[in-house]
């Protein structure tokens, strides 16, 4: 039986859990040093007392970037069978979390069958959720409704929750006081604004804050603090609207640590690379340096079909400013819901990005994996390659599509390649091109 409530809880008292132990040993990072990461809240290891398939992952400082995949159903694609497929090549390809943010019909059954079979962590946005759930129409969804949704979602075994809790009156003021080109981009965040508009009212998940967290503590479900009024576009970010909601969330955030709910911050989405750093560091000291949680950032916005290109740049150099959870976009962003191509496509650049910042960060062993593919390539041991690979699959399909006449070298160079020419020489080999047969 615990003698705990959630993992915070647990690192206060000077408890080691299961869960602690897990990440400690998947970070090669002593669990003392972890323990007090997590009491003090710039670590969180999201980990509902249900999801029994969960094998654990921390998220924050010091950690290696994790890295996040959305897919659920919507009205317009309602195919359950694909997106479970999606969630088996997540799990393949080492995503660290899967957010469900299916918004049509019942989506409890899809999200059940999904908390069973993974080992990754499980998000949702229960304001996407609320109007299929509740089968209501906007207006007519009460405050305790939206917490009734909270509620269905923790008991499932949700391990983290996206709450727009920080669009606020005052937030939102700032935000209208403040034109912007693309105005409010965030689903959950255009509801809630939408719905505050309708009826008059504070936004249900501010006004009632503590009794949302009085559910998540209940399931240790970790709160990821929304951006509703992220900047869908470069030239809307680190706006006032942007600013005003993020002092909230610096607020809101230190209110879930009292009640020991971990906690981790979302932030914007689309961004000028020059801004990226600053905001960074604006987010970790406003959010008391707990973990930051970014969609992209976009570094622009003329690139639809390429948008995980773009996002992989700005995530790259996000991580390594600070941020310490991605959220992956795919080629459809802005387009479709994403295919399992798509899906594919921004797993392994949201992979790139992460490992990136992870070197540049000096996350202990980040390199490793680099030092064995240099030794595996000046040893032109193509197997080797192939397993150390991030996609070993697509670099194997790569190489066997114009197979070279030597083995040893690729079909670029040849007898040219510079590592052949390079080892040949250093092993006291005369290097011979037309004579050699």
């Amino acid at each position: 039986m615990r003698n705990y409530k959630t993992q915070m809880e647990a690192a206060k008292k000077g408890i080691i859990t299961p869960e602690m132990k897990t990440v400690a040993e998947k970070e090669g990072m002593d669990v003392e040093t972890l323990r007090a990461k997590v009491a003090e809240g710039c670590v969180c290891i999201p980990a509902n007392i249900n999801h029994t398939a969960l094998s654990a992952e921390g998220i924050g400082s010091g950690l290696k970037t994790k890295i996040n995949v959305n897919l659920g159903i919507s009205g317009d694609a309602k195919d359950y069978d694909l997106e479970m497929q999606k969630v088996d090549m997540s799990i393949k390809f080492g995503a660290e979390a899967i957010m469900d943010l299916s918004n049509y019909g019942k989506t409890n059954t899809f999200r059940r069958e999904l908390i069973a079979k993974s080992p990754a962590m499980i998000g949702t946005v229960p304001m996407y959720d609320a109007i299929g759930y509740l089968e209501k129409d906007l207006l007519e969804i009460k405050a305790e409704d939206f917490l009734k949704v909270v509620r269905a979602h923790a008991e499932e075994g949700v391990d983290f929750m996206t709450i727009h809790a920080g669009i606020n009156r005052r937030a939102i003021e700032a935000f209208r006081r403040d034109p912007r080109k693309m105005n409010i981009v965030s689903r959950g965040g255009s509801l809630l604004f939408a719905w505050m508009m309708m009826t008059g009212n504070e936004n249900p998940f501010y006004e009632y804050y503590d009794d949302v967290l009085e559910i998540l503590r209940e399931y240790d479900v970790t709160i990821s603090l929304g951006d509703a009024l992220r900047p869908g576009c470069i030239d809307d970010s680190t706006d006032a609207g942007q600013i005003s909601e993020l002092i909230e969330l610096g607020a809101l955030t230190e209110r879930a640590w009292a009640k020991d709910v971990q906690v981790m911050v979302e932030g914007p989405g689309h961004m000028a690379m020059n801004e990226i750093a600053a905001n960074m560091q604006l987010q970790k000291r406003i959010c008391h340096n707990a973990p930051f949680y970014v969609l992209g950032p976009l570094v622009t916005d003329i690139a639809p079909g390429y948008d995980h290109i773009t996002s992989a740049i700005g995530g790259a150099i996000a991580a390594a400013s600070g941020a310490d959870f991605l959220c992956y976009v795919t080629p459809a962003e802005h387009l479709r819901l994403p295919d399992l191509n798509d899906v594919k496509e921004g797993i392994i650049a949201s992979k790139i990005a992460a490992h990136a910042a992870d070197i540049a960060k000096g996350v202990p062993h980040a390199r490793d994996k680099d030092n064995e593919m240099a030794e595996a390539r000046h040893q032109m041991d193509w197997d080797r390659m192939f397993e150390i690979a991030i996609d070993g699959e697509k670099a194997r399909a790569y190489f066997e599509s114009v197979p070279p006449a030597d083995r040893h070298t690729c079909s670029m160079c040849g007898k040219m390649c510079a590592d052949r020419t390079t080892n040949m020489i250093l092993e006291g080999k005369e290097v011979k091109f037309c004579s050699e047969k």
